[in-house]
């Protein structure tokens, strides 16, 4: 079973993510040691709150440098909604520096009649990157659960792995950049759809210690 490090930063309910994450065939590993993040088969990076103690946070543990080192090694990198939003460079939430992993700015929804923000709730996923490992055996347009007021504006659009609509505003609901996937949904609030993520997100860290391993 392969073990994923669950970077624990005290920004979010890390429960349903490691339960959905055992359902699908792993070993989740809630953990905030740059070791034992180095030493897993895939890393995932939660997230509920508000960018800057986000980012306070994983600087006070000194966890930069090894979420870095994860995505750059290679292996299976999952970002989960504010853990997608600190991987780019600012938010107009906050003032601290994001990650600057994905070049790009975090934006808060503009107001328009009748659209409440934040955005909560189901809604449907455009895939834009339809060949991410993360969207195999999904239906056409599947159904995911929401809860934001702010989302990720990358420079480079060619990132954009799904978008999502809510009012008149298409927005990226999720990116891809080789090992690196994150979404501003919640896959382990999201129903079947929401575990068949996770259940790939598992096959493909099996795939590459297979690959690996010859």
């Amino acid at each position: 079973m392969p073990v994923i490090a669950v970077i624990d930063y005290d920004m979010g309910n890390l429960h349903s993510v490691c339960k959905g994450l055992e359902n699908a065939g792993a070993t989740p590993k809630i953990t905030d040691v740059p070791r034992e993040i180095e030493q897993a088969d895939a890393v995932l990076l939660p997230g509920v709150g508000s960018f800057d103690p986000a980012i306070q946070h994983l600087r006070s543990r000194d966890l930069v440098s090894p979420v870095q080192d994860a995505i750059a090694s290679g292996k299976p990198f999952l970002g989960v909604c504010l853990g997608l939003q600190i991987l780019f460079d600012s938010s107009e939430e906050g003032k601290e520096p994001g990650l600057g992993i994905i070049p790009g700015v975090v934006r808060r929804f503009k107001s328009e009649p009748g659209l409440t923000i934040p955005h909560i709730g189901w809604n449907r996923l455009d895939l834009t990157q339809p060949e991410v490992p993360l969207w195999q055996h999904l239906q056409h347009q599947p159904w995911l659960y929401f809860v934001h007021s702010y989302y990720v504006d990358p420079i480079d659009s060619a990132v954009t792995a799904a978008t999502v609509t809510h009012g008149s505003q298409t927005i990226t609901a999720a990116i891809a950049r080789d090992n690196l996937v994150a979404v501003q949904f919640h896959p382990e609030k999201s129903s079947t759809a929401g575990l068949q993520m996770l259940a790939n997100f598992v096959q493909q860290i099996e795939r590459r210690s297979l690959a690996m391993s010859h």
